[in-house]
């Protein structure tokens, strides 16, 4: 079968490899419908941060068919249509014991630790993945990965009722954020991205008001209010510190985005400003929620993504993205219809 594998920082190439072989107890097999690109497999490409295994088929964001399940699974059929898990954690550690297997004391990632997506078939532990309607599109399907990310942001933030709340980057994350933000929250939305097609179009489809990362303007959108809820989702150092200094006393930021760089702040501003710094990584129990979600904003994640039509056509989509050239918020790959 063929599969895009990373064999180190900056190698990636498209393969022919055996197919997986009979699923052995609680595993099964998938064939692949459509992989999604995430920020996090460039990161690994570019700086070979997370690279466990050499070589590995790379993506953690995808659909697929059951075509095989082995002893002991009953929650799956062949035939089954599911979105899958990127995580692979223990289940034994305190953090999984206590529910919080997304910060599981060895976690791994799909792709990374094990072959992922990126190949027309994968063999995955059955409670990987997540039964979805069988009408809805691949397309859609291989979103529940990232939509559950955003969605345990979003949690984690736990915006106020009527509160403002700003999201800074529009990428697949941050426009994520946004369109859950505009479904389950009643206050006014903000956006800020550097690319203003990208924060336009996310502006389009939640209702939310673009603005810039400066005080001034922030509260004109506002009408004289004050901002003191914000979800970095740019990894950017530049605009964590900007949105430290915008905020309002009595709030929160949360950090989803994959940083590059060291903040150098005052801790002091957090202490006499009650603000709250919060983490988000991945997400707990999210997955089958978002995979619940997909049918209802189906019509608004079209608007998000770009399909590419093959494997084959991702090292070239890796290169486009890394220079700023992508033409939506996510990219995904169509392995099978």
């Amino acid at each position: 079968m063929k599969a895009v594998r990373l064999h180190d920082t900056k190698v990636l190439r498209v393969e022919e490899m055996a197919e997986p072989s009979a699923p052995p107890p609680g595993f099964v097999n998938l064939r692949i419908r459509a992989a999604g690109i995430c920020g996090s497999d460039l990161h690994n490409y570019r700086t070979g941060q997370w690279i466990s295994r050499r070589p590995s088929t790379a993506g953690h964001e995808f659909c697929g068919r059951v075509t095989a399940v082995g002893e002991g699974v009953s929650h799956v059929a062949v035939g089954d249509v599911v979105s899958a898990d990127s995580r692979m954690w223990c289940g034994t550690c305190p953090a999984c014991m206590s529910g919080r297997s997304n910060v599981c004391e060895t976690l791994g990632f799909v792709g990374e630790v094990c072959d992922g997506g990126f190949a027309e078939a994968v063999q995955l532990p059955a409670r990987l993945v997540v039964r979805h309607d069988p009408q809805l599109s691949p397309h859609i399907a291989a979103m529940a990965e990232p939509l559950a990310v955003a969605l345990h942001a979003v949690r984690r933030l736990a915006v106020p009722a009527g509160e403002p709340v700003l999201v800074i980057g529009c990428g697949a994350i941050g426009g994520l954020s946004a369109l859950l933000l505009c479904r389950l929250h009643d206050g006014p939305l903000l956006l800020a991205d550097l690319n203003a097609e990208r924060s336009a179009l996310v502006a389009e489809v939640t209702g939310g008001t673009v603005v810039s990362l400066h005080k001034a303007e922030i509260e004109a959108a506002l009408s004289g209010g004050r901002l003191r809820h914000a979800l970095d989702a740019s990894g950017s150092i530049q605009a964590i510190e900007l949105a430290l200094d915008i905020m309002s006393s009595g709030g929160a930021l949360a950090l989803v985005g994959i940083a590059h760089g060291k903040l150098d702040f005052d801790p002091n501003i957090l202490v006499e400003r009650e603000i709250s710094l919060i983490g988000s990584h991945a997400f707990a129990g999210e997955l089958p929620e978002a995979v619940g979600l997909l049918v209802e904003l189906a019509p608004a994640l079209q608007r998000f993504i770009e399909v590419l039509p093959a494997l084959d056509d991702v090292p070239e989509a890796y290169e486009q993205l890394l220079r700023g050239e992508g033409k939506a918020l996510k990219t995904i790959i169509e392995v099978a219809g």
